[in-house]
Parts: structure tokens; C-alpha cells; sequence
């Protein structure tokens, strides 16, 4: 056993899903979609609670959080119902982000039928975005500044709900006027705000958009999701990427996730946490565990205890 293995975990974002309910259509359906790690066909199976516990080896993981899997449009709010019996059968998960979409008819009806599962604690949809630094539209249907996705937006914090925002780190003037609007709901940015242009450029303007969007106390930062496709998870490619979001949003602000079973792909669950581990491990030992688990307790309202206290 190692020197960190009693390190507590709650993993702050994976998936569940079952492919028998006929819910997903991007793991059914052909052809496949574009995905950013490339083909996805591994992870086109099933993936419950006794699979997730078997590839977590000698983790201490104590809990986990799930997200939001892409849901049938039809009928977003039986995955919340889905995920609460899955958590009253296995004890996994300890909170749920569900899915609306946000400038839909119905959204704000719909968000309070998904808060009226106390399991659910936030909500996710990935906003329309521009497909590079610079190609940002303001207003575009869909996205952060369209009036009828904020409509939508507005209704979270009455239904004590936050936003989990998955889009790149070009739409940081977006959510920060977002946030600047609706100071009320918290904002857990998605997968480290999408660094996926490696490059000095990309990596630069990346770093600038990750302190602006730390400007913003109402918001938080999941390290997870950071895989390059087509190469393995190695902690000498991510180093820079954790110890930048660290760095710009504080210990108190970050989260350590393993985005499973999608970053599968690119990394053992064993491998991608032992990462995380080596790369805080000259951290004070208090500092790893808001990381590892506090931090995803108080933001995502747990009744778990502290462990930092």
C-alpha cells in the first residue's frame, strides 16, 4: 500500500448508464458522433456502480458525484430518477448534475422537477460555442448570451441549483458577464475549461482565460477530463494544466475528478489518480484532502464530514 492510499477521494464528476434503458443514443446509435478522444467504441457498454468500484484499486475512494450522460432529449428528468434509485441500491453516487436544456419551452418547469429529487444538485448543458479564440458571437442561439438560454438560466438559483458549465476557455467574457448577472448561482467550470490546444498559443491564452475566470468567486474548477487523444494520460503532459488551475483558483476552489468511463480512454482510473496524487504530493497534507474530497463536499453540499477540519 502506498503512502497516500488513505488519502480520501470523492471523485467529482463520472458517468453511469445503463445501455438496456435505450437512453443514450450517442453509445447506441451509428454512426458514432465526433469525439474529441477520438473513437469511443470501448466505452459503448455498460457502466454501473460495481464497475466503477473495480478500477479504483487501492484509492481510498469514499464517495463520487456523477454527471449528466446525454440523456434522450425526450425525457431528461428519468435520468434523475434513474440515478436516485442507482444511489439508494449501491450508495453511488452522493449527488447528481442532471441535464436541461436551457432555452428550450419547458426548461424552467423542468428544472423543478429535477430539483425535486434532493440527489440532484446542479444542472449541465453544454452551451453552443464558437470553434476557436476570436470566432465568438454574442447572442448565437444556444449559447450563454442567447436571452432565451438565460431565461432558462435564471431559474437555478430559485430552484437551488447551480450551473456546471462545459465550453472552452473562449467563452470566459461570456460567463463572467453571466455570473455578473445571476451572482446567485455558483458556476463549476467543466474539464479544466478545455485545454486542448497544446500548442505555446493555445496554452497561453488558456492560462489568461483560467485567472479571468477566477476572478469570479461564485466559481470553481474540476481538474478532470485533461487526456490527449491519442496518447496516453502522463502526468508530464498535465503538470502544467493542474498546476496552472491550482495556482489561479486557489486550493479551496479546485476539484480532482476522473471524468469515468470516458477518460478511459486515455488513462487507468489507478493511473489518472495516482497523477493527481504525484502532482500535489508536496502539498500540505490538509491542502490534499480539500482537493481529493472537502472541496467536493461543500460545493456539492454532501452530507459527509470534513476530513481537513
Amino acid at each position: 500500500m502506498s503512502r497516500d492510499a488513505d488519502l480520501p477521494i470523492i471523485d467529482a464528476h463520472h458517468h453511469f448508464w445503463n445501455l438496456s434503458h435505450k437512453a443514450h443514443p450517442w453509445l447506441r446509435d451509428e454512426p458514432m458522433i465526433p469525439f474529441r478522444y477520438g473513437d469511443y467504441s470501448a466505452i459503448r457498454c455498460d457502466f454501473l456502480p460495481a464497475d466503477y468500484r473495480a478500477l479504483t484499486g487501492e484509492h481510498n475512494v469514499v464517495s463520487t458525484v456523477t454527471m449528466e450522460g446525454e440523456w434522450d432529449e425526450g425525457d431528461l428528468v428519468a435520468e434523475s430518477k434513474w440515478m436516485t434509485r442507482v444511489a439508494e441500491e449501491s450508495g453511488l453516487p452522493a449527488a447528481h448534475v442532471s441535464r436541461t436544456i436551457l432555452h428550450e419551452d419547458g426548461a424552467v418547469d423542468e428544472l423543478a422537477r429535477h430539483a425535486a429529487y434532493p440527489i440532484v444538485r446542479g444542472i449541465r448543458h453544454k452551451p453552443t460555442y464558437a470553434p476557436g479564440p476570436g470566432l465568438v458571437e454574442r447572442g448565437t442561439p444556444g449559447g450563454l448570451s442567447d436571452p432565451k438560454w438565460q431565461r432558462g438560466y435564471a431559474a437555478l438559483a430559485p430552484n437551488k441549483l447551480h450551473f456546471e458549465l462545459q465550453a472552452p476557455w473562449w467563452h470566459v467574457d461570456e460567463m463572467l458577464d453571466l455570473i455578473a448577472a445571476y451572482p446567485d448561482t455558483p458556476v463549476v467550470i467543466n474539464h479544466a475549461f478545455m485545454p486542448v490546444d497544446r500548442s505555446a498559443d493555445g496554452l497561453k491564452g488558456w492560462r489568461a482565460a483560467v485567472r479571468r475566470a477566477a476572478s469570479a468567486p461564485q466559481a470553481s474548477m474540476k481538474i478532470s477530463g485533461i487526456g490527449i487523444n491519442g496518447q496516453p494520460w502522463r502526468l508530464e503532459d498535465q503538470r502544467p494544466i493542474i498546476d496552472g488551475l491550482i495556482d489561479a483558483f486557489g486550493i479551496g476552489r479546485c476539484m480532482f475528478a476522473s471524468n469515468f468511463p470516458v477518460d478511459s480512454l486515455v488513462g487507468s482510473l489507478e493511473t489518472i489518480y495516482a497523477g493527481f496524487k504525484e502532482a500535489t504530493a508536496d502539498l500540505p497534507r490538509e491542502d490534499r484532502v480539500k482537493l481529493f474530497h472537502d472541496n467536493t463536499v461543500r460545493i456539492y453540499r454532501l452530507d459527509i464530514p470534513l476530513q481537513s477540519a
